[in-house]
This record gives C-alpha cells, structure tokens and sequence, in this order.
C-alpha cells in the first residue's frame, strides 16, 4: 500500500533522526526545489514548506529566484501542527496547534483565535534598547490545541522558510510573521552599521535558529519575494528597503556611492553590500520603517 505524505514525512524525519521507522527508497522521494524536503512521488506541494513540486524554479538571468507562488489553501506540516496559508492579495497563515506545541509572533500580526488556544508572552532581554531599535519588545506566544490566524496590513507574499537544525537566519526588522516553537529568536546587531540602512532603526536584526530539530519561520515581504544564493566572496549591492532576510554567514556593510554629476552632484547613495557564502532574500516593495511607528 503507497504512503501517504504524512506517513512520507514521517519516515524521513525517523531515518534523519536514527529512529527506524518503514524504509523509503530513494526513489519514492521527491525533493522541493525551494526546501530540499522530500516528499510523497504523488504530491502537488511540500508537505514541509508548501511550495508547489509540480513547477520548476523561476530563476533570472542574473541568478534571482522567485519565492514559490502557494496555491490557495496549501497545508503545510510542523511537529503536531498544520499551517495553511489562505488568499493571496493579502495572506493568511492560519495555524492549527497541536497539543505540546507552540508558535510566537509580534502580538499586532494576529488575526483571530480559538479561545482554546492559550496566550502569554515570551520573556525577552534588552527590552530598551530594541525598542530604541524599532523592534518588537513584546513578543506573544500561542500554545495549542488550538487555531489562531495571522497576516500583516500589507499586501505581498508569505515567505516559508523551514529551518533545518543548526541554520541561522538574520530577518529585517517587522518582516517576522511566526515561528515555531523548536527555533530560537533573539536579535543582533551589525558593528559599524549605519542608522540610515533601515530608515533609522536598522543596527539590529531579528536572528532565528534552529536547534536540534526542524523549525518553521513564516515572514511577510511586500510586492515579490526573491532569493539568490551568493558563493564565497562573492558580494552584491542592495537599496537598503529591499532587504529582507540572509543567512548569518552573509555580512552586510553599508557603501555609500558618490553621485558627482548633473543634478546629483556632490551628493550620495547609500547602498548595503551583501558578501556571500549563503543566501539573502529581497522583496521588490522597498519598506522604509519609522522610528515613531
């Protein structure tokens, strides 16, 4: 008898773990181009991240790929948990919450609940200064069973990034929708960093990190999501407002372009310099966020 993706899914995450499990050849899989999950040979999207298996990667001449387009309605599988993320012109991530589990996001981002999904707040050093930052210093936490549904006042596209165990990631400041209760949330700041990268607030960013297991983080980015993976070295100049998240192994500078000629004259660019390895994410709506916001 097939597997379905659920019983798919599991057997992988047992024979990754050392669990046993059924056995699946390699054959049976098929891998996400966007995730590198395997799947059930007969699924129409990943069980892990959403995206659709049935299309191939759009990627530019110059290396950009898009973020996957979700189909209306896809599911998507955490712990004991489903997400499915609903509409397009302005997502919904709604989340049902298995018992045991749990997901936090910035308390202004919920859209509704059941009132059998139970609220508190995650305790968070340096409250001060991520205020004076212009990030989030209340970060509420939703534990199942349960629903609860999410989405920013925005239009744009609900990025799904699982995080495999040990995978660090850097987000810009309000681009965070949720994450999963196994991925770690703290914030760092870039040495040397410029206040005016982020329209006066962007010396910190949002860091998450995987532990031992598989998370999930969700974030919003206005107009399109695009991904390109920068190797050793390699760097890449960036209208700061296009920023939306790297790997913690990119650095990012800001440089500043002399404009010398006709009616710029004498006057600057500021632009942020992106050195690979890894990957960085940009979003084509350039959000310039206010400190009194």
């Amino acid at each position: 008898m097939p597997l379905t993706p659920a019983e798919v899914w599991r057997a992988i995450q047992q024979q990754r773990t050392g669990q046993g499990g059924r056995r699946l050849d390699t054959g049976t899989r098929v891998e996400c181009q966007w995730c590198r999950s395997q799947n059930a040979p007969d699924a129409r999207s990943c069980f892990t991240c959403g995206a659709p298996l049935d299309i191939r990667n759009l990627v530019s001449d110059s290396g950009w790929r898009e973020a996957p387009r979700l189909r209306d309605m896809t599911e998507i599988h955490f712990g004991r948990s489903t997400c499915q993320v609903e509409g397009e012109i302005v997502p919904v991530a709604e989340i049902a919450l298995g018992a045991g589990d749990w997901v936090y996001f910035e308390h202004h981002v919920m859209l509704w609940k059941d009132e059998s999904a139970a609220m508190s707040v995650m305790p968070l050093s340096g409250g001060m200064k991520r205020a004076f930052a212009g990030m989030p210093f209340i970060i509420t936490i939703a534990q199942g069973p349960g629903r609860i549904a999410f989405s920013r006042d925005a239009t744009g596209e609900l990025v799904v990034l699982p995080l495999h165990p040990g995978v660090e990631l850097d987000v810009r400041e309000h681009a965070f929708l949720l994450a999963s209760h196994s991925v770690g949330y703290s914030y760092v700041r870039i040495k040397g960093l410029k206040n005016i990268l982020f329209g006066g607030q962007g010396m910190f960013m949002d860091r998450f990190v995987a532990g031992s297991e598989q998370g999930l983080l969700i974030l919003h980015g206005y107009g399109n999501v695009f991904e390109r993976m920068l190797q050793p070295g390699e760097s890449i100049l960036l209208e700061p407002g296009a920023f939306l998240y790297k790997d913690a192994s990119v650095t990012m500078q800001v440089e500043t372009q002399r404009l010398t000629s006709g009616l710029f004259g004498g006057s600057g660019m500021n632009l942020a310099r992106m050195t690979g390895p890894g990957r960085i994410g940009i979003q084509s709506m350039y959000v310039h966020h206010h400190t009194e916001d």
